[in-house]
This record gives C-alpha cells, sequence and structure tokens, in this order.
C-alpha cells in the first residue's frame, strides 16, 4: 500500500466521524510558524485543536516572503492577532550549506528566485525570526510576537527573550 493509499483509507475513517466545518477564523486567534519537521505534533505539543490556530510550517521554520504573505492574509482577511514562531534542536537547517544547496539546484539548468540560510543556534535563529514579523509594515498585529524552541527529545517548549 502506498503512502496516498493509507491516506485516502485514513479519510474515509475520518469522514465517518467529521464534526463539521468550523469558522474559518482561528478561535485563539493565533498564528504560528514552525519547522515542517515531522517529529514535531504541532497540536499535541502545545494544546491545539482544529480550529484553533493556524499553522504555516517550511523547512527551518524560517521567515520567508511566503510566511510574511501567509501571516498578512492570517491577520489581516482573518482576524489574527499573535503570532507564536517555534524552531527545535536537532533541525536539519543547522549548519545547512545554503551555497551548496543552490549550485546543486543549479544543475537543472534553472537557479531558484530563493534561498535557503541554514543556522546554528536555534534560539538565536528565533530572536530574528521575531524581529523580522515585529518589523513587517503588511502586519497591523506586531506587538504579540512570541519565540521558542521546542526540544525534540524531550518534547518540551522553551521560550526565547
Amino acid at each position: 500500500m502506498s503512502a496516498v493509499d493509507e491516506l485516502l483509507r485514513a479519510n474515509a475513517e475520518y469522514v465517518a466521524t467529521f464534526p463539521g466545518p468550523r469558522p474559518k477564523e482561528p478561535r485563539l486567534r493565533l498564528a504560528v510558524v514552525s519547522c515542517m519537521d515531522s517529529r514535531i505534533d504541532m497540536f499535541a505539543a502545545l494544546g491545539l485543536g482544529i480550529g484553533d490556530a493556524h499553522i504555516l510550517r517550511n523547512g527551518g521554520g524560517l521567515i520567508t516572503e511566503d510566511v510574511l504573505r501567509s501571516l498578512a492574509i492570517s491577520q489581516r482577511a482573518l482576524g489574527t492577532t499573535e503570532v507564536a514562531i517555534l524552531h527545535h534542536t536537532d533541525c536539519g537547517m543547522t549548519g545547512f550549506d545554503d551555497t551548496a544547496f543552490r549550485a546543486e539546484l543549479a544543475q537543472t539548468g534553472q537557479t531558484p528566485g530563493w534561498d535557503v540560510p541554514g543556522f546554528t543556534d536555534p534560539a538565536d535563529q528565533v530572536r530574528r525570526s521575531v524581529q523580522r514579523v515585529r518589523e513587517c509594515p503588511w502586519l497591523p498585529a506586531r506587538d504579540a510576537v512570541h519565540g521558542f524552541v521546542f526540544d525534540v527529545a524531550a518534547g518540551r517548549l522553551a521560550a526565547v527573550a
């Protein structure tokens, strides 16, 4: 059975108990930006339920132009007023070599218009990410931006000042 077959089987089971549609606006008025790392169960780790928050995930949980676009939609169209930025220990982006990666991609004949900056200290990266969100003029709610590092070995969330 392929991974997609498993998804379709699981969805059929989900439909049997689906509670119906929920409001578009997140109940907690919260957007969470995090890494795509499959070891992080965002809902369980943060005590969230479906409909509580927008969850934006990408490689490294980096604040890219696309994340800022999504946060602008989240705030301006769907009413979120707080942002939680969550990086984690043992991230695949730790020490990532953007130059080598971009050179590898360029071998396809097309160089990407984006970069993939790595980092060495997740707490420092959280601070830079929080600052980037706070400086974004597209976002009306920039005061309540919080940063955290999630420990993938212990499941613990630590606030970053």
